[in-house]
């Protein structure tokens, strides 16, 4: 086959082509050809260029709704623009800053003994006291994840690591109730931990809702000005208001004192 012939039949190869994917073969076909030197350097080049200008040519044509009809209608017909449907949405706090509050209003509060909150983060104590409202109402937990994580004022990667995490560490069981060719019904969550359980049966009767509206007080007191600290650590003795006055009237009088 003669150079002239091979580029022919690559221009016919181009001409005929209505999809992008065999335009793409039809070019690693011709760098194929010139480097085996069944082209030349000019005809390469210009096969490239009418490659280039037939992919604008085709791109406008090899669409959905021009390569299949019936599946573009189909999804006109539902209202989307795509017949395949649209994935789900993640969802967002409207504020973000509530969010974070009661995130760690409920860590604060206390879900659970600190030699194992040390294990977690704000989002994830904020996640177990929801659970742990649950299993102390309840005897478990049957929230989804979504739930939880709008309770808590996390997202749910956050909820989901926070149980898994728990599950690890042999706080919690977690039961998965899947459902063949149906949606799966949410896990149930189980507190296994003697600690936690006795933290929460001694624990105040507050759930997670009376938590996240605040609350609690403050106790006043007054701060002690005349007790300071020594050079060698010690709290210098305080000494009676009635003893400083008598010892400052005798220094004004030997101050005064005719010599």
């Amino acid at each position: 086959m003669t150079r002239a012939h091979a580029a022919a039949v690559h221009l016919a190869a181009i001409s005929g082509t209505k999809s992008l994917s065999m335009l793409d073969g039809a070019a690693r076909t011709i760098w194929s050809d010139w480097a085996e030197g069944k082209l030349t350097d000019d005809q390469a080049a210009t096969l490239a260029e009418m490659l280039e200008r037939r992919k604008k040519e085709v791109r406008g044509a090899d669409t959905v709704a021009a390569r299949a009809p019936n599946v573009s209608a189909a999804a006109k017909a539902q209202g989307r623009p795509s017949y395949f449907p649209p994935k789900r949405k993640t969802p967002v706090s409207q504020n973000r800053r509530a969010s974070i509050e009661r995130r760690r209003r409920l860590a604060c509060s206390g879900p659970m003994p600190p030699a194992l909150a040390c294990l977690f983060t704000t989002g994830e104590l904020a996640v177990l006291r929801i659970v742990a409202d649950e299993v102390r109402d309840r005897k478990q937990c049957r929230l989804t994840l979504g739930e939880i994580s709008a309770r808590a004022g996390v997202g749910i990667t956050t909820a989901r690591n926070a149980l898994r995490y728990a599950a690890r560490e042999g706080l919690v069981t977690i039961e998965e109730r899947r459902r063949d060719k149906r949606p799966n019904l949410s896990n149930v969550v189980r507190i296994v931990s003697r600690e936690w359980m006795v933290w929460i049966a001694r624990g105040r009767k507050q759930t997670a809702r009376s938590a996240s509206a605040g609350g609690g007080c403050k106790k006043v007191e007054s701060t002690d000005i005349a007790s300071s600290r020594s050079l060698c650590g010690e709290r210098v003795k305080r000494v009676p208001h009635s003893e400083m006055r008598t010892s400052k009237s005798q220094e004004i009088g030997l101050r005064t004192r005719p010599q």
